[in-house]
């Protein structure tokens, strides 16, 4: 990659939905981009990208692989530069009853949404720490606010990544290196046909646009705000509006919306 003053920025699962719309934040205020995700649109998402004028290395890697998150960090150090933020988004889903899915499906859940985020994570932070300076995204979900049946491991991987974000947060203080969770509710993406969702009421339910999602998630990383509820004023009064209502009762009232078939009634 060529010399450029502008700072660098990192963001995962950026080939389409959020991730591909917080990319456009990043370029649109001034960053050069290091992006991937597992399909081979991320090229073409790098050449559109790249059109702004930044400098854009677009790497197709699937995350779910250890050796494809240590490839990517060599990609970034490749560059010479450090990391100013870090957008890590990626994300997959699995949907039906637990005791029905199939074993390898819910597993690749956990290696992306988790292992892939903690992988990565611990390879950045540990520079941006050291420099003092350093900004990190993290896409969890509404969905980390309550059980999810139908999509168990989704939503137990997205509760992960919300606490996992609070507890570096407390952590890091004082080194200069901020942390925010970004918690989207339904969103306009691919994320329903992907995960078998589509005959799902949630999937059949209005949805945000990720460019929304993107706009309140990246105003709040650069802020250094702990968290957001991203899109809809509906998203953020159920984000922050559940705390007194029982597990149990979350549980069902998700069921309603993750159950398949239910989009059908």
């Amino acid at each position: 990659m060529s010399e450029s003053a502008a700072p660098l920025a990192v963001v995962t699962g950026a080939s389409t939905g959020i991730g591909r719309a917080l990319a456009q934040q990043f370029v649109d205020h001034g960053f050069d981009l290091v992006i991937c995700a597992d399909e081979p649109e991320i090229v073409q998402v790098g050449q559109e990208l790249a059109r702004s004028g930044r400098l854009v290395t677009a790497e197709q890697v699937d995350l779910s692989e250890p050796d494809s998150v240590t490839a990517l960090v060599s990609t970034i150090e490749a560059t010479g530069r450090p990391v100013a933020a870090a957008a890590l988004n990626v994300g997959i889903g699995a949907n039906g009853r637990f005791h029905e899915t199939d074993l390898e499906g819910d597993l690749r859940v956990v290696d992306v949404n988790v292992r892939s985020t903690v992988h990565l994570a611990k390879l950045l932070v540990r520079d941006m720490a050291a420099r003092g300076d350093g900004k990190l995204l993290f896409t969890a979900s509404i969905a980390a606010m309550a059980p999810g049946p139908y999509y168990a491991t989704y939503a137990a991987s997205k509760a992960f990544v919300h606490s996992f974000a609070g507890a570096i947060r407390f952590e890091l203080k004082g080194t200069g290196v901020t942390v925010t969770s970004l918690m989207p509710g339904p969103t306009d993406t691919a994320f329903f046909a992907r995960n078998d969702m589509e005959d799902t009421m949630v999937a059949a339910m209005p949805k945000d646009d990720p460019a929304d999602v993107a706009r309140d998630g990246f105003e709040a990383m650069m802020a250094g705000r702990a968290k957001v509820a991203g899109g809809s004023v509906l998203n953020k009064v159920q984000a922050f509006g559940s705390r007194a209502v029982p597990d149990q009762v979350k549980a069902a009232l998700q069921s309603l919306l993750t159950k398949p078939g239910s989009g059908s009634r």
